[in-house]
């Protein structure tokens, strides 16, 4: 502060008068020196408290970046977010989080890596199958056996054997993904449908043949009595959605076609695997063929049957996960009594079916900027009591893992005619991975979506399933033998 005082005094009256209003001024400026002090001592204790130990860690926030799914519903993507709110609440760091659709994402990841200039942390539904495996393999996810190993006791073994990848850079196997849910291939259905045709959930057969038969007489008996284009099945016959693919691994194992041994490598060339394959093309395309998918099901996208269903447009398809309910759970009449869900039928051998388990996963990018804290997030989204409430808050459409998270009963409430049919098989340990757990190449026939490619070429370009079977054949040995 600058007071100035006049030097142009010219007489004793004047310099009287000054000597009086300086002495206001000096108090003024006693005054004004007394607020500096007491402001500056409030502005000290204020800092004190913000660099106190409850408070440091607002000052030294980081921005953890974090690329998620897009949810198939709002309160998907809600939940995620209030338990990212709590997390930075509790530890004063902060989150970008993004939400992409699930092929967007696998893209913009994959781009991202290429730069060098990946998230932190990603959760991408197709990562888990066709990137995660031979991320691992070059060294570039983050190894996290220190979460897992305390905990590894509350999963099963199936679980566990889906984020246990090799990494050829320091040749050894470990832990590189966290498992947060899980689902499984059902069937899902419109019993008002079945009603409209004569029928009932009671009379679904459970044999493998009878099964399938039922739908195709629902389908001829809607259009010949009720004059209703409603075809009987919904299966995705599209080179380009990853559905088609998901539900043809689960026809071969149906059929116990199995393409790799148990050390991960190919048995394609064993004759017998050959003829399965075969089989499992002519089974799954004839329903096409004969008329009984919708004609633009060789053009789908992975919503797309989805929305077949959702619109009536078929009675029946098959889905990896329970996004069909949770699509409509706010309307308890379609949720409750009109939209049904069904685990497949016993295997053509009559032997119980045994389900392909999608294992989602989180990883952690080795080149992390944050990598000690986006293990911090983690450690605490895979807390039982939060991705408990955070599965139960995206309204269930996929399962847990955690043991302590089953014991719930909302996962098990028969009440709940979706969740509680999709659970039995998981609870009786009814599944298995897809092959990508026993050899990273296997990513790539996925990726490559082999089997759509197949099947699209039968139904739509009128190749033979010999021809389709041999062409996908010579493709995949290809894959494994430039793989490095």
């Amino acid at each position: 502060m600058h007071i100035t005082l006049s030097q142009n005094a010219k007489t004793k009256s004047q310099c009287q008068r000054q000597r009086w209003r300086l002495s206001d001024r000096h108090v003024l400026i006693i005054l004004l020196l007394s607020a500096i002090v007491i402001g500056c001592k409030q502005n000290s204790d204020l800092n004190q408290i913000a660099l106190s130990p409850a408070n440091q860690a607002s000052t030294q926030s980081t921005e953890l970046k974090i690329w998620w799914d897009k949810g198939y519903t709002l309160e998907e993507d809600e939940a995620l977010q209030q338990v990212v709110k709590r997390w930075e609440q509790q530890t004063g760091n902060r989150v970008q989080l993004s939400h992409y659709n699930n092929d967007e994402l696998s893209r913009k990841a994959q781009r991202a890596i290429q730069a060098g200039n990946p998230p932190d942390i990603l959760m991408n539904d197709s990562a888990e199958r066709v990137l995660n495996p031979r991320l691992a393999w070059e060294g570039k996810l983050a190894d996290v056996s220190e979460i897992i190993e305390p905990i590894k006791h509350h999963y099963s073994d199936t679980v566990l054997a889906d984020v246990y990848f090799y990494n050829n850079l320091k040749k050894q196997h470990s832990y590189y993904a966290i498992p947060i849910h899980q689902a499984i291939p059902l069937i899902f259905y419109w019993r008002d449908l079945l009603k409209l045709a004569g029928y009932s959930e009671q009379d679904i057969p459970q044999d493998w043949n009878g099964f399938w038969e039922f739908w195709q007489e629902i389908h001829k008996t809607i259009l010949a009595q009720h004059k209703q284009k409603i075809y009987g099945i919904g299966l995705p016959m599209s080179q380009r959605a990853g559905d088609t693919y998901e539900v043809f691994e689960q026809i071969l194992e149906a059929y116990d076609v199995q393409l790799l041994d148990s050390q991960g490598q190919l048995r394609v060339d064993d004759p017998q695997v050959r003829q399965g394959i075969i089989q499992c093309i002519n089974w799954y395309t004839k329903f096409y063929r004969q008329g009984y998918v919708p004609p633009e099901a060789i053009n789908w996208l992975n919503p797309d049957n989805n929305r077949s269903l959702l619109n009536r447009h078929v009675v029946m398809t098959p889905n990896n996960s329970l996004s069909i309910p949770a699509a409509v759970r706010q309307a308890p009449d379609l949720y409750r009594n009109k939209l049904g869900t069904l685990r497949y039928p016993n295997k053509p051998s009559g032997k119980p079916m045994r389900y392909l388990t999608l294992v989602r996963q989180v990883v952690i990018f080795a080149e992390s900027q944050n990598l000690e804290l986006a293990k911090d997030f983690i450690t605490y989204l895979i807390q039982p009591e939060i991705s408990g409430d955070y599965l139960k808050a995206t309204g269930g459409r996929t399962l847990p893992v955690h043991a302590l998270v089953w014991q719930d009963p909302f996962w098990t409430n028969p009440a709940d005619p979706h969740i509680s049919t999709a659970a039995q098989p998981l609870i009786k340990g009814q599944t298995r991975l897809f092959y990508t757990a026993q050899n990273p190449a296997y990513s790539i026939v996925l990726e490559e979506n082999i089997w759509g490619d197949a099947i699209h070429k039968v139904v739509a370009d009128g190749v033979s399933p010999e021809q389709a079977a041999d062409e996908a054949i010579e493709r995949i040995k290809r894959i494994f033998a430039e793989w490095k």
